[in-house]
Protein backbone atom coordinates (compact mmCIF):
# COMPACT_ATOMS: atom_id res chain seq x y z
CA UNK A 1 0.00 0.00 0.00
CA UNK A 2 1.29 3.66 -0.78
CA UNK A 3 -0.68 7.16 0.64
CA UNK A 4 -0.55 10.49 -1.59
CA UNK A 5 2.37 11.55 0.66
CA UNK A 6 4.71 8.52 -0.12
CA UNK A 7 7.97 9.67 -1.84
CA UNK A 8 11.25 7.93 -3.34
CA UNK A 9 14.16 7.93 -1.07
CA UNK A 10 16.67 10.57 -1.88
CA UNK A 11 20.29 10.66 0.08
CA UNK A 12 20.54 14.27 -0.20
CA UNK A 13 18.18 14.54 2.67
CA UNK A 14 20.77 13.66 4.84
CA UNK A 15 22.66 16.83 4.60
CA UNK A 16 20.25 19.51 4.76
CA UNK A 17 20.14 22.71 6.47
CA UNK A 18 16.44 23.62 7.89
CA UNK A 19 15.59 27.44 8.77
CA UNK A 20 14.92 27.65 12.66
CA UNK A 21 13.97 30.60 13.86
CA UNK A 22 16.14 32.53 11.63
CA UNK A 23 19.15 30.32 11.86
CA UNK A 24 20.19 26.97 9.78
CA UNK A 25 21.21 24.12 11.54
CA UNK A 26 21.81 20.55 10.64
CA UNK A 27 18.66 18.50 10.51
CA UNK A 28 19.93 16.14 13.94
CA UNK A 29 20.40 20.17 15.15
CA UNK A 30 16.35 20.91 14.22
CA UNK A 31 14.72 20.98 17.90
CA UNK A 32 11.66 22.83 19.52
CA UNK A 33 11.23 22.81 23.18
CA UNK A 34 8.66 20.67 24.83
CA UNK A 35 7.20 23.53 25.97
CA UNK A 36 6.09 25.02 22.19
CA UNK A 37 2.57 25.36 21.68
CA UNK A 38 3.25 23.51 18.36
CA UNK A 39 4.21 20.61 20.32
CA UNK A 40 1.64 21.20 23.30
CA UNK A 41 -1.35 21.94 21.38
CA UNK A 42 -0.87 21.94 17.73
CA UNK A 43 -1.10 25.46 18.03
CA UNK A 44 -0.02 26.74 14.69
CA UNK A 45 0.06 26.96 10.87
CA UNK A 46 1.87 25.64 7.72
CA UNK A 47 2.40 25.48 4.14
CA UNK A 48 3.71 23.12 1.80
CA UNK A 49 5.45 24.47 -1.44
CA UNK A 50 6.86 22.74 -4.16
CA UNK A 51 9.57 23.75 -6.75
CA UNK A 52 8.31 23.56 -10.46
CA UNK A 53 10.47 25.44 -13.44
CA UNK A 54 12.99 26.49 -10.82
CA UNK A 55 11.10 28.48 -8.63
CA UNK A 56 8.71 27.95 -5.42
CA UNK A 57 5.49 27.52 -7.69
CA UNK A 58 2.11 29.81 -6.90
CA UNK A 59 3.93 31.57 -3.65
CA UNK A 60 1.46 34.60 -3.65
CA UNK A 61 -1.27 31.90 -3.06
CA UNK A 62 0.66 29.95 0.01
CA UNK A 63 1.15 33.01 1.38
CA UNK A 64 -2.22 34.85 1.64
CA UNK A 65 -3.49 31.46 2.88
CA UNK A 66 -0.70 31.43 5.34
CA UNK A 67 -1.37 35.34 6.97
CA UNK A 68 -5.34 34.30 6.52
CA UNK A 69 -4.92 31.25 8.83
CA UNK A 70 -2.49 33.19 10.83
CA UNK A 71 -5.21 36.12 11.19
CA UNK A 72 -8.01 33.64 11.98
CA UNK A 73 -6.29 32.01 14.84
CA UNK A 74 -4.89 35.56 15.95
CA UNK A 75 -1.02 34.39 15.26
CA UNK A 76 1.40 37.58 15.27
CA UNK A 77 3.98 35.76 12.69
CA UNK A 78 6.30 38.63 13.16
CA UNK A 79 7.15 38.72 9.57
CA UNK A 80 6.02 40.11 6.57
CA UNK A 81 4.99 38.27 3.74
CA UNK A 82 8.04 39.67 1.42
CA UNK A 83 9.93 38.83 4.68
CA UNK A 84 8.76 35.04 4.77
CA UNK A 85 9.08 34.64 0.97
CA UNK A 86 12.97 35.45 1.32
CA UNK A 87 13.42 33.01 3.94
CA UNK A 88 12.16 30.15 2.08
CA UNK A 89 14.30 31.56 -0.81
CA UNK A 90 17.19 32.07 1.33
CA UNK A 91 16.29 28.30 2.95
CA UNK A 92 16.92 26.99 -1.12
CA UNK A 93 20.14 29.14 -1.70
CA UNK A 94 21.57 27.71 1.45
CA UNK A 95 21.42 24.59 0.71
CA UNK A 96 21.86 24.63 -3.21
CA UNK A 97 18.41 24.08 -4.33
CA UNK A 98 18.12 27.30 -6.35
CA UNK A 99 16.49 26.33 -9.75
CA UNK A 100 16.73 22.33 -9.36
CA UNK A 101 13.38 20.74 -9.49
CA UNK A 102 12.22 17.65 -7.52
CA UNK A 103 12.27 20.24 -4.41
CA UNK A 104 9.12 20.64 -1.57
CA UNK A 105 9.41 22.56 1.20
CA UNK A 106 7.79 22.46 4.51
CA UNK A 107 6.79 25.65 6.21
CA UNK A 108 5.67 25.66 9.53
CA UNK A 109 5.01 28.35 11.93
CA UNK A 110 3.82 27.85 16.02
CA UNK A 111 2.76 30.21 18.38
CA UNK A 112 6.34 29.89 20.21
CA UNK A 113 7.02 28.23 23.59
CA UNK A 114 4.46 28.23 26.75
CA UNK A 115 5.91 29.23 30.10
CA UNK A 116 3.88 26.04 31.33
CA UNK A 117 1.87 23.00 29.32
CA UNK A 118 -1.77 24.65 29.06
CA UNK A 119 -4.37 26.28 26.19
CA UNK A 120 -4.41 29.61 27.18
CA UNK A 121 -2.59 31.70 24.41
CA UNK A 122 -1.85 34.71 27.21
CA UNK A 123 1.42 31.94 28.89
CA UNK A 124 3.16 32.28 25.42
CA UNK A 125 6.49 33.52 26.35
CA UNK A 126 8.27 33.76 23.00
CA UNK A 127 8.02 34.64 19.70
CA UNK A 128 6.59 32.40 16.92
CA UNK A 129 8.53 29.33 16.25
CA UNK A 130 9.32 29.64 12.54
CA UNK A 131 10.86 26.05 10.39
CA UNK A 132 11.29 26.00 7.09
CA UNK A 133 12.36 21.84 5.91
CA UNK A 134 13.51 21.76 2.15
CA UNK A 135 13.82 18.18 0.58
CA UNK A 136 14.31 16.46 -2.28
CA UNK A 137 11.20 14.88 -2.53
CA UNK A 138 9.39 13.59 -5.40
CA UNK A 139 6.00 11.39 -5.19
CA UNK A 140 6.54 7.68 -5.63
CA UNK A 141 6.12 6.38 -9.23
CA UNK A 142 4.81 3.29 -7.91
CA UNK A 143 1.57 5.71 -6.73
CA UNK A 144 1.02 7.19 -10.04
CA UNK A 145 1.39 4.20 -12.07
CA UNK A 146 -0.49 2.36 -9.48
CA UNK A 147 -3.17 4.96 -8.37
CA UNK A 148 -4.49 5.15 -4.76
CA UNK A 149 -7.49 3.00 -3.07
CA UNK A 150 -9.49 5.17 -0.66
CA UNK A 151 -12.15 3.90 2.12
CA UNK A 152 -14.32 5.98 3.01
CA UNK A 153 -14.65 6.69 7.06
CA UNK A 154 -17.06 7.15 9.37
CA UNK A 155 -14.83 10.22 10.84
CA UNK A 156 -16.52 13.91 9.48
CA UNK A 157 -15.21 16.62 7.77
CA UNK A 158 -16.29 19.13 10.04
CA UNK A 159 -17.98 22.85 8.59
CA UNK A 160 -16.72 25.76 9.35
CA UNK A 161 -18.61 26.72 12.28
CA UNK A 162 -17.42 23.74 14.11
CA UNK A 163 -13.67 23.87 13.31
CA UNK A 164 -12.92 25.26 9.43
CA UNK A 165 -11.26 23.02 7.53
CA UNK A 166 -10.09 25.71 5.15
CA UNK A 167 -7.22 26.70 7.86
CA UNK A 168 -4.13 25.26 7.38
CA UNK A 169 -3.10 24.08 11.08
CA UNK A 170 -1.34 21.78 12.65
CA UNK A 171 -4.34 20.31 14.52
CA UNK A 172 -4.72 17.20 12.17
CA UNK A 173 -5.72 14.22 14.91
CA UNK A 174 -9.29 14.01 13.32
CA UNK A 175 -7.56 13.64 9.57
CA UNK A 176 -5.16 11.24 11.22
CA UNK A 177 -7.60 8.99 13.21
CA UNK A 178 -9.42 8.85 9.63
CA UNK A 179 -6.71 7.72 7.86
CA UNK A 180 -5.83 5.06 10.36
CA UNK A 181 -9.36 3.69 10.17
CA UNK A 182 -8.60 3.53 5.80
CA UNK A 183 -5.45 1.57 6.81
CA UNK A 184 -7.31 -0.91 8.33
CA UNK A 185 -9.50 -1.79 6.17
CA UNK A 186 -6.54 -2.27 3.59
CA UNK A 187 -6.94 1.17 1.72
CA UNK A 188 -4.50 3.43 1.08
CA UNK A 189 -6.63 6.98 2.34
CA UNK A 190 -9.22 7.79 3.79
CA UNK A 191 -12.01 9.17 1.34
CA UNK A 192 -14.17 11.53 4.33
CA UNK A 193 -17.52 13.21 3.99
CA UNK A 194 -18.92 16.31 5.35
CA UNK A 195 -21.34 16.47 8.08
CA UNK A 196 -24.24 15.96 6.06
CA UNK A 197 -23.11 12.85 4.20
CA UNK A 198 -22.24 14.43 0.72
CA UNK A 199 -18.24 13.90 -0.49
CA UNK A 200 -16.24 16.70 0.74
CA UNK A 201 -12.15 15.47 0.94
CA UNK A 202 -9.32 12.66 1.31
CA UNK A 203 -7.64 12.85 4.54
CA UNK A 204 -4.62 14.67 3.15
CA UNK A 205 -6.15 16.04 -0.51
CA UNK A 206 -8.59 17.09 -1.76
CA UNK A 207 -11.04 14.91 -4.33
CA UNK A 208 -12.34 15.16 -7.66
CA UNK A 209 -14.24 12.70 -9.88
CA UNK A 210 -14.62 12.24 -13.84
CA UNK A 211 -17.77 11.37 -15.32
CA UNK A 212 -18.50 11.47 -19.44
CA UNK A 213 -15.41 14.06 -19.57
CA UNK A 214 -17.16 16.29 -17.18
CA UNK A 215 -15.18 17.11 -13.11
CA UNK A 216 -16.75 17.17 -10.00
CA UNK A 217 -15.76 17.95 -6.72
CA UNK A 218 -17.55 19.32 -3.81
CA UNK A 219 -18.73 23.08 -3.35
CA UNK A 220 -15.41 23.27 -0.68
CA UNK A 221 -17.45 24.23 1.90
CA UNK A 222 -16.29 21.63 4.41
CA UNK A 223 -12.96 20.70 2.74
CA UNK A 224 -9.24 22.15 2.67
CA UNK A 225 -8.64 24.97 1.07
CA UNK A 226 -6.13 23.92 -1.57
CA UNK A 227 -4.21 25.54 -3.87
CA UNK A 228 -3.56 22.85 -6.07
CA UNK A 229 -7.61 22.54 -5.66
CA UNK A 230 -8.35 25.73 -7.00
CA UNK A 231 -5.51 25.88 -9.61
CA UNK A 232 -7.01 22.39 -10.81
CA UNK A 233 -10.29 24.21 -11.55
CA UNK A 234 -8.90 27.16 -13.02
CA UNK A 235 -7.20 24.54 -15.36
CA UNK A 236 -10.04 22.72 -16.29
CA UNK A 237 -11.98 26.54 -17.70
CA UNK A 238 -8.42 27.18 -19.74
CA UNK A 239 -8.42 23.78 -21.31
CA UNK A 240 -12.43 23.90 -21.98
CA UNK A 241 -12.87 21.03 -19.34
CA UNK A 242 -16.85 21.28 -17.81
CA UNK A 243 -15.97 21.54 -14.14
CA UNK A 244 -18.88 22.01 -11.38
CA UNK A 245 -18.87 22.18 -7.21
CA UNK A 246 -21.59 20.52 -5.95
CA UNK A 247 -22.79 18.13 -3.54
CA UNK A 248 -22.41 14.72 -4.55
CA UNK A 249 -22.76 11.27 -2.97
CA UNK A 250 -20.83 8.01 -3.24
CA UNK A 251 -23.32 6.85 -5.61
CA UNK A 252 -21.75 9.29 -7.97
CA UNK A 253 -18.29 8.57 -7.01
CA UNK A 254 -19.00 4.85 -7.38
CA UNK A 255 -20.67 5.45 -10.81
CA UNK A 256 -17.45 7.57 -11.92
CA UNK A 257 -14.87 6.72 -15.09
CA UNK A 258 -11.81 8.17 -13.27
CA UNK A 259 -11.09 9.73 -9.75
CA UNK A 260 -8.24 11.81 -8.50
CA UNK A 261 -6.80 13.76 -5.33
CA UNK A 262 -4.53 16.82 -5.40
CA UNK A 263 -2.26 18.60 -3.07
CA UNK A 264 1.20 20.40 -3.52
CA UNK A 265 3.00 17.74 -2.85
CA UNK A 266 2.03 15.25 -5.57
CA UNK A 267 0.06 18.07 -7.82
CA UNK A 268 -2.87 15.02 -9.47
CA UNK A 269 -2.37 11.69 -7.98
CA UNK A 270 -4.84 9.38 -9.68
CA UNK A 271 -7.28 7.19 -7.42
CA UNK A 272 -8.00 3.56 -8.87
CA UNK A 273 -10.84 2.79 -6.12
CA UNK A 274 -13.23 3.88 -3.59
CA UNK A 275 -14.48 1.09 -1.31
CA UNK A 276 -13.43 -1.90 -3.17
CA UNK A 277 -15.21 0.00 -6.47
CA UNK A 278 -12.56 0.10 -8.85
CA UNK A 279 -12.99 3.16 -11.88
CA UNK A 280 -12.68 2.24 -16.04
CA UNK A 281 -9.62 4.08 -16.11
CA UNK A 282 -6.69 4.80 -13.42
CA UNK A 283 -4.86 7.37 -15.06
CA UNK A 284 -7.67 8.04 -17.34
CA UNK A 285 -7.75 10.76 -21.05
CA UNK A 286 -8.94 13.73 -18.37
CA UNK A 287 -6.88 12.83 -15.55
CA UNK A 288 -4.04 12.41 -17.70
CA UNK A 289 -4.70 15.79 -19.51
CA UNK A 290 -5.32 17.94 -16.01
CA UNK A 291 -1.99 16.54 -14.57
CA UNK A 292 -0.01 17.60 -17.54
CA UNK A 293 -1.65 21.26 -18.03
CA UNK A 294 -0.92 21.34 -14.08
CA UNK A 295 2.81 20.65 -14.61
CA UNK A 296 3.02 22.82 -17.11
CA UNK A 297 0.80 25.99 -15.43
CA UNK A 298 2.77 25.69 -12.36
CA UNK A 299 5.84 26.94 -14.01
CA UNK A 300 4.71 30.16 -14.54
CA UNK A 301 1.83 30.89 -12.55
CA UNK A 302 1.92 33.38 -10.04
Amino acid sequence: MAGSQDYAADPRNENILIYLNGEFVPREKAMVSIFDAGWILGDGIWEGLRVHGGRLAFMKRHLDRLFMGARAIDLDIGMTKDQVRAALEDTLERNGMTGQEGVHVRLMITRGLKKTPNQDPRHTISPPTIAIVPEYKVMSPEVLKTGLTMFTSTFRCSRADMFDMRLNTHSRLNLIMALTQAIKAGADEALMLDDRGFVSSGNATNFFIVKDGAVMTSTGASCFNGITRANMIEICEIEGIPCVQRDFTLSHVYDADEAFATGSFGGLTPVRAVDGREFPHVMGPVSARLRAAYLEYAKTAE
